[in-house]
């Protein structure tokens, strides 16, 4: 129905800056909501940010808020993430989501409708 592949995930030193993209294809047309979540090694998946495609409001994870920003081109159907001021906590898998409802901070993961396969974000000390 959707499919969706990340890029964008590499080594960089804290402090630095990552831009990472989710291209979805398919019935992109039933996409209502966008969002990333991450998992680093021996830890619980967890929310990092969502978007609303059509009317643009946004939700951040109180640990990324003020550094990482969500955005969505709908024309070429593709979501970003700007993660700024890294820091090692930041290293992990990142996990593209889509939704035909809102996808936010309280939102079930075995609800979420569509999964991208992961792109590794490694921060350096």
């Amino acid at each position: 129905q959707v499919q969706l592949v990340e890029s964008g995930g590499e080594l960089v030193q804290a402090g630095g800056s990552l831009r990472l993209s989710c291209v979805a294809s398919g019935r992109t047309g039933s996409i209502y909501s966008m969002g990333w979540f991450r998992q680093a090694p021996g830890k619980e998946r967890e929310f990092v940010a969502a978007i609303r495609r059509s009317i643009g409001n946004t939700y951040y994870a109180d640990s990324v808020k003020g550094r990482f920003t969500i955005s969505s081109d709908n024309a070429k159907d593709t979501m970003y993430l700007q993660m700024n001021s890294l820091t090692p906590e930041d290293t992990a898998v990142y996990r593209c989501a889509a939704d035909q409802a809102t996808i936010y901070q309280y939102s079930r993961y075995d609800a979420i409708d569509y999964w991208g396969k992961g792109t590794l974000v490694t921060v350096s000390f």
